[in-house]
């Protein structure tokens, strides 16, 4: 928009200058063809003396009411949706439904709150789909003062009224020790995703039931959930807490395999996390699935091509981001919690103990 010496011009001043109603400049350039050329050319005339570019593309789209956007938003910076393995198969997913619904995606990601409150009141869009992998009570809450369609992903908060969609992380992480305890493992160790922030190193389960991550208190009390059943002590179990990269990964790997009687099978919160804990197996002379048997979580396309092909929980990605897409745009609203399940994959990685 123009502006004459520092004043911002606007549609009434052009308006004003020519000699109009604020509505008919309105249609000079909205709906041109509802006034006659003459005025039209002077409308444009004083419009182009003033400074005056036109209405923005923004007002003209919130006027209409929908623009046919939908905005994912997440506490985390803008890598964090092509980087994170989880994250971009979400995002594959979602701009696929988009592009056959011809709608478009808008990426919304900021660490302070002042700029998350800022790009979430500017977003052009009908709707959001949250990803509250982090910061989830305080995404919501500033989604939610903008009165839009919204969905909540991978949160942990225990208000049933925000709108969200998860998977059953708990029956899934179960399902994950079942298989290996069925294959005959009892030596098992846990590779868990965050706990808390800025932390890696062998805990305790005090630790991981004050963890402030639910996805990851969860996976944890479905793995002991199977080994209770086995009739496997827990606290013969060791938990490493990663930092979800290659470096802790590897670091909690040393520590895991310097103990007198190392883990015959690792289930690992993450398949990021269990395709860096195979590497450092290869690394260090061992085999997978010959010496240890790997378990990962989330069913991420790197997963099915990794050497070996993981075994993992798979998340029922396509589906959770059909629902999460349709709510945004306006449709069938999520109505609480929705628990979607996660299904077992066995593919290269896991096999009976050697011994």
């Amino acid at each position: 928009m123009g502006k004459r010496g520092e004043v911002s011009i606007k549609l009434k001043d052009v308006a004003k200058a020519a000699g109009v109603s604020q509505g008919t400049a309105s249609n000079v350039f909205s709906r041109p063809e509802l006034v006659r050329e003459e005025v039209r050319e002077r409308v444009h005339a004083v419009a182009k003396q003033l400074g005056y570019g036109g209405p923005s593309l923004t007002g003209r789209l919130l006027r209409a009411g929908k623009v046919n956007a939908v905005g994912v938003a997440a506490i985390e910076p803008l890598s964090y949706f092509f980087e994170d393995l989880w994250a971009r198969q979400l995002m594959a997913h979602i701009s696929e439904i988009c592009d056959a619904r011809g709608a478009g995606v808008a990426l919304v990601s900021a660490r302070s709150d002042e700029r998350l409150d800022w790009n979430i009141q500017s977003a052009l869009v009908d709707g959001f789909i949250l990803l509250c992998v982090e910061g989830g009570e305080r995404l919501v809450e500033i989604t939610q003062q903008r009165q839009l369609p919204y969905v909540a992903l991978a949160i942990g908060a225990a208000d049933s009224t925000i709108p969200a969609i998860g998977v059953d992380n708990v029956g899934g992480a179960r399902m994950a020790a079942e298989h290996l305890i069925g294959l005959g493992h009892r030596r098992l160790a846990i590779l868990a995703t965050s706990l808390s922030d800025g932390h890696s190193g062998k805990v305790d389960e005090a630790y991981v039931r004050a963890g402030i991550y639910s996805t990851s208190r969860d996976r944890a009390l479905g793995y002991w959930q199977a080994m209770a059943e086995a009739g496997i002590d827990r606290s013969s179990v060791p938990i490493f807490e990663t930092a979800e990269d290659e470096a802790s990964t590897h670091a909690m790997m040393a520590q895991m395999f310097a103990a007198a009687e190392p883990p015959t099978a690792i289930l690992a919160m993450s398949d990021k996390i269990a395709m860096h804990a195979v590497d450092w197996l290869f690394g260090h002379g061992r085999t997978v699935p010959g010496d240890v048997s790997v378990v990962g979580f989330d069913g991420v396309p790197e997963a099915a091509v990794a050497t070996p092909k993981l075994t993992t929980m798979e998340q029922p990605m396509a589906e959770i981001a059909r629902r999460a897409v349709e709510a945004a745009l306006g449709g069938a609203q999520v109505e609480g919690r929705q628990v979607l399940q996660a299904r077992l994959a066995v593919r290269e990685s896991t096999a009976p103990p050697c011994e």
